[in-house]
């Protein structure tokens, strides 16, 4: 079935004044006037309805996160040299190895992994996850308001659903693991739908305390914030790299070795074996016994490009830009009439650069249409992949998120917030439909991408 949305007059994409070039002052990131960083898609320029274009605002970067420039550089640098690992006797080969190897040794310092930790490379957080799922020797307990990647793959599972405050939610989990024993506590760092911040290293303490390993989902939570095994006394960490800027398809899964060299291979092939008879085969340990295969060398290498990019930049100077900006988002949809930003907790006070809303009225799904199609706005619309916890926490079928990163600036916190509120209170300029793929504008004269 096939929905219309009215048409209204038609009118000017939001524009607010252009953001400042990054690097034009220095001084003003901690206020959000400058991006942090540069990203590939800085001074995008997007068609848009009616006509024209307008500077892209990337606001879906929970979702997936542009490259960092430098990171694009050094995989233009590197991609010479792309060849086999471990077993070519070329120079190139011998390259591509020493970027595999220096890669898993600077992603093990940048998360402060311990001494005989493994770091198997992964393709994102989800497959980091299901092979940590493999290894576990018992059952896993997680709350209610994970991703599914945290959520699915665990085979013996207990979910907590979480309370209305942290503290509550601490107590809940410290009862369910005094209640029988378990394997492993396997939480968020971050909340992907609210961008709440828990404390992981209290629930590492908590876990601890009844004989259980912890596994962090750090998809979300150390693009934005330092993640250390060590000080936060955590056992396994799992992330990716496209929410690290760094798109090129590596994620990791670091941590304990014990588990892992129990554990089956998570695939079998060439590189996990010491030797294969055809009625034996000899397995590997360490993170060889999970890579089988030609591993992602230029993924890995943007990875550990992109994690010392944010040494770089700075733990303190990451977390000023993104309070600026991310305290501006919710001081502009705070005082839009008929929007609610959804909440988990009432006690948090630490969030990331995340904000889900939900309208009174109308089809977030339009508004997040209409935003990209006639403003430029890139955000997100759905559940989030956490359909447990968003059920619980809003009141109607979908939310629409706006979530920021280094690249973010005051200016598309404005423009978001402007073209949001026009799109509530007067609704789309342009006529709509609403089709299996969502809501789709029904007369669209913007340009096809091509890259030929």
């Amino acid at each position: 079935m096939i929905e219309t949305a009215a048409r209204t007059d038609v009118r000017e994409p939001v524009r607010t004044d252009a953001a400042i070039r990054p690097g034009a002052a220095a001084g003003r990131v901690a206020d959000g006037a400058v991006p942090l960083a540069p990203l590939t898609d800085a001074g995008l320029e997007v068609p848009v309805l009616g006509g024209g274009t307008v500077r892209h605002v990337n606001l879906d970067i929970a979702a997936s996160a542009p490259a960092l420039q430098a990171v694009a550089a050094h995989v233009a640098r590197v991609l010479p040299y792309y060849s086999s690992v471990h077993r070519g006797s070329g120079y190139p080969s011998q390259a591509a190895t020493a970027l595999v190897e220096d890669a898993r040794a600077s992603v093990a310092r940048h998360v402060g992994a311990r001494d005989g930790d493994l770091v198997v490379f992964t393709r994102n957080t989800t497959e980091a996850l299901n092979l940590l799922a493999t290894a576990v020797p018992g059952e896993t307990v997680v709350l209610d308001i994970e991703h599914h990647a945290n959520l699915l793959p665990w085979r013996d599972r207990r979910v907590v659903v979480a309370r209305t405050s942290i503290a509550e939610t601490l107590a809940a989990l410290d009862a369910e693991l005094a209640s029988r024993p378990a394997a492993l506590l396997s939480v968020t760092g971050a909340s992907n739908v609210t961008g709440e911040v828990l404390p992981i290293a209290e629930l590492a303490r908590i876990a601890h305390a009844h004989g259980a390993r912890i596994a962090v989902d750090a998809a979300q939570l150390l693009p934005h914030r330092r993640v250390d095994l060590s000080a936060s006394d955590l056992d396994f960490i799992a992330f990716s790299g496209h929410k690290a800027y760094a798109p090129f398809g590596a994620g990791a899964l670091v941590g304990r070795a014990d588990w892992l060299d129990a554990a089956p291979p998570f695939l079998a092939g060439g590189g996990a074996v010491e030797h294969v008879a055809l009625e034996q085969v000899g397995w590997k340990t360490g993170a060889d016994r999970h890579e089988a295969g030609t591993p992602n060398v230029v993924g890995i290498a943007a990875l550990a490009r992109a994690l010392a990019e944010l040494e770089r930049l700075g733990d303190a100077e990451r977390e000023a830009h993104e309070a600026a900006v991310t305290a501006r988002l919710h001081d502009g949809l705070d005082a839009l009439p008929g929007v609610r930003v959804i909440r988990g907790f009432d006690d948090a006070d630490d969030r990331l650069g995340i904000a889900t809303i939900e309208l009174e009225r109308g089809s977030v799904g339009l508004v997040a249409a209409a935003l990209g199609a006639e403003h430029g706005i890139s955000v997100r619309a759905g559940r989030f992949c956490a359909h447990p916890f968003f059920d619980r926490v809003s009141s109607r079928s979908n939310g629409l998120r706006a979530s920021l990163g280094a690249g973010s600036t005051a200016d598309d916190v404005d423009r978001f917030v402007a073209a949001l509120g026009q799109l509530v209170a007067e609704g789309p300029a342009f006529e709509y439909s609403r089709t299996p793929e969502g809501w789709c504008p029904v007369a669209d004269d913007r340009p096809r991408v091509s890259f030929d």
